[in-house]
């Protein structure tokens, strides 16, 4: 099989993006493994696929595979290479763009300075929705690893998110602690994680942990977790700018039942055609 792909990236989150709109491309946990691969495939955290749409209310379906092979159901930075993929390969002139997910539709903007602006939908607090094992929804929960007892803010932005305060990024635990938070027994579909230092009441550095592909230089569905936990934590304000090791991103969150808003770059690597 002889599949033309595009590499893509927002902020060093890196992507193998395909195109299903005009042929069916069904893929194996192994070969999307394979794909991922730096050293033996092509290397990317994750995999789009671009589909045509499944809602008369949407223009494509997407869908979004992690390096391990594993299919969850949003990414953030995913979708930002999602509006300039389907803008640059001719598929839709529109620069608003709605797109169906496996965690509900969602809408892009494509600004004039090349930008992509989303509309990440209404953060969800519910454990049970997350998943997420405890007694009642709390602004923030005790998470027992090793011995040790962390308070972490739970959150889904269409996945799912679990965020620690840090006093610095640079040399928080992520390395160790966020295979262990990432598979912890409370969280049984497992989560991301991540680990949020604030420098300011408007700026955030933030590094994340993500199931299935280990930390990236990016996460936007993780720069939307922390914003949205830090705000609930009373400690920022309703637009703030998010460091992350490959970049920032603005996040604008107005609060409880209003949509959280992702403004970053999305860049083309280059193209090509692998054979599986």
């Amino acid at each position: 099989m002889r599949l033309s792909f595009t590499k893509m990236q927002g902020l060093g989150n890196d992507f193998v993006v395909l195109d299903a709109t005009h042929q069916t491309i069904a893929l194996t946990g192994e070969q999307i493994q394979f794909l991922a691969d730096r050293r033996f495939g092509i290397g990317c955290d994750q995999l789009l696929l671009v589909e045509t749409t499944r809602d008369p209310a949407t223009d494509f379906h997407y869908r979004i595979f992690n390096a391990d092979g594993g299919e969850v159901e949003q990414c953030g930075n995913g979708a930002r290479c999602f509006a300039r993929f389907v803008r640059d390969q001719g598929l839709t002139e529109k620069e608003v763009i709605d797109v169906g997910t496996a965690s509900g539709n969602i809408r892009l903007f494509v600004e004039p300075d090349g930008q992509v602006r989303v509309n990440m939908g209404a953060p969800v607090f519910s454990p049970e929705r997350l998943p997420f094992r405890a007694d009642a929804e709390a602004d923030a929960y005790p998470l027992e690893i090793g011995g040790e007892v962390y308070a972490i803010g739970a959150v889904s932005m269409g996945n799912p998110h679990a965020v620690l305060r840090v006093d610095d990024c640079a040399t928080a635990q992520v390395e160790t602690l966020g295979p262990l938070i990432e598979s912890h027994a409370r969280f049984p579909k497992r989560v991301n994680a991540g680990f949020m230092a604030l420098r300011s009441r408007d700026h955030i550095d933030l590094r994340v942990f993500e199931r299935g592909s280990g930390e990236t230089l990016a996460c936007g569905t993780g720069a939307c977790a922390a914003m949205v936990i830090g705000r609930r934590w009373g400690l920022l304000e309703e637009r703030v700018r998010v460091s992350l090791p490959g970049g920032d991103l603005i996040i604008a969150w107005a609060g409880p039942g209003e949509p959280v808003w992702m403004t970053g770059p999305a860049e083309r690597v280059f193209e090509g055609i692998i054979e599986l």
